[in-house]
């Protein structure tokens, strides 16, 4: 393909994150050193890595710990946002023990602290949008495509 058209096409960001589950079906959460509130484990998918890659990937960097993951719960694209760009979001679900919560080791730079939160606190803890996404991946029977944490009405005019 010509590197020059290539070129002008457009770039997307992605991130992808791990919804877990302990025995109580409370959510595992991460406080940011660098922004307001709490998020899921998760990050940026670096340039040639695939999002269930960067999930593991960052869930052994902020946790310390390769959670036990059971397939994509949501495909969440993000719309621009001031001057972060449209992001695609890939959130994976899995299981955690109190064990593996017990050994969770923080990297200081970047995550403050950890909790598991119940399902009805999200609205308080997570970025309207995250609560969103979050909560439709709860009430979801299946696999998910979701707009900024919501289900797009999907129309056709003939």
């Amino acid at each position: 393909m010509d590197p020059e058209y290539l070129a002008t096409l457009p770039r997307t960001r992605g991130a992808a994150a791990a919804l877990l589950l302990d025995e109580q079906d409370r959510i595992l959460l991460v406080k940011p050193t660098y922004k307001d509130g709490w998020s899921l484990p998760g990050g940026v998918i670096e340039l040639g890595e695939s999002p269930l890659a960067a999930c593991v990937r960052e869930c052994a960097e902020e946790l310390g710990l390769v959670p036990r993951l059971n397939g994509i719960l949501c495909y969440d694209w993000a719309p621009p946002t001031g001057p972060v760009d449209a992001t695609n979001v890939w959130v994976f679900g899995g299981i955690v023990t109190a064990d593996e919560v017990a050994r969770i080791v923080l990297p200081p730079d970047e995550l403050s602290a950890h909790r598991l939160a119940r399902p009805d606190e999200l609205g308080e803890l997570l970025p309207p949008h995250v609560a969103r996404r979050v909560t439709a991946c709860l009430d979801a029977a299946g696999p998910l495509y979701l707009e900024n944490g919501l289900l797009p009405t999907c129309t056709s005019e003939a």
